[in-house]
């Protein structure tokens, strides 16, 4: 009778942070190398839907002015980091002090982040004879994208993280989207952006956030695991 050959144990699967921060870091970096080599297909495509969306924009004032103050006022950056700022003093008040401190420096660390990568590419924007809107410093990534993006992720990690109600998570999960979604299409509609400093932009909040679920798991697992 012959002994049966025993199967290897399976590893673990990865969490699911881990998984996107890989990911989305990855993706990130290999955008932001096609935007540096000024990759062909890309910038055709940057220039043909900015083009397009332009003209769409100065035929439609009325909509274009709804899509500055969704811009400039409802997702705006600072908008956003107030946001995360209500949410700092909230965690404070429940006594989570590592918890308040941990997402005011991702937020903190995404701004910077993102200027040092607008100053290292130092991407133009786009340039119309007829502008309807306009922008300053570098163009890649969205600094928009990227902010709302990583202030909607921390929502959504916090509300999981504390195990909220499942339907206010879905909630938080369907404004968030609305919101990252959202500002990308205005920046893209008002012609400050190219499509690739959008796309770079909530690719690299992704990152952020997911870098930052993987960072505060393995401090909190150091902590309990010293404590024991």
């Amino acid at each position: 009778m012959r002994s049966s050959q025993l199967a290897p144990p399976s590893r673990p699967a990865p969490p699911a942070p881990v998984v996107a921060a890989v990911v989305f870091t990855a993706l990130s970096v290999f955008l932001l190398l096609l935007v540096a080599v000024e990759w062909r297909p890309l910038m055709s495509l940057d220039r043909t839907v900015g083009g397009a969306l332009h003209d769409w924009a100065v035929s439609d004032p009325a909509l274009t002015r709804t899509n500055r103050i969704l811009s400039d006022w409802v997702w705006d950056p600072w908008t956003m980091r107030a946001l995360v700022a209500v949410v700092f003093v909230w965690l404070l008040r429940q006594g989570e002090r590592l918890l308040a401190l941990w997402i005011a420096a991702t937020s903190a660390v995404s701004a910077l982040v993102q200027q040092g990568l607008k100053a290292a590419v130092g991407r133009e924007r786009p340039e119309w004879p007829d502008p309807v809107d306009s922008a300053h410093f570098s163009a890649w990534p969205s600094g928009h994208a990227m902010t709302a993006t990583v202030t909607c992720g921390l929502l959504v990690w916090l509300l999981v993280l504390r195990g909220a109600d499942p339907r206010l998570r879905a909630a938080v999960l369907v404004v968030g989207t609305v919101s990252w979604v959202g500002v990308g299409v205005t920046r893209l509609y008002l012609g400050v952006h190219w499509v690739s400093d959008v796309v770079g932009g909530w690719l690299l909040g992704a990152a952020v956030v997911a870098l930052s679920a993987v960072a505060y798991g393995r401090l909190v697992a150091s902590r309990e695991g010293s404590s024991v």
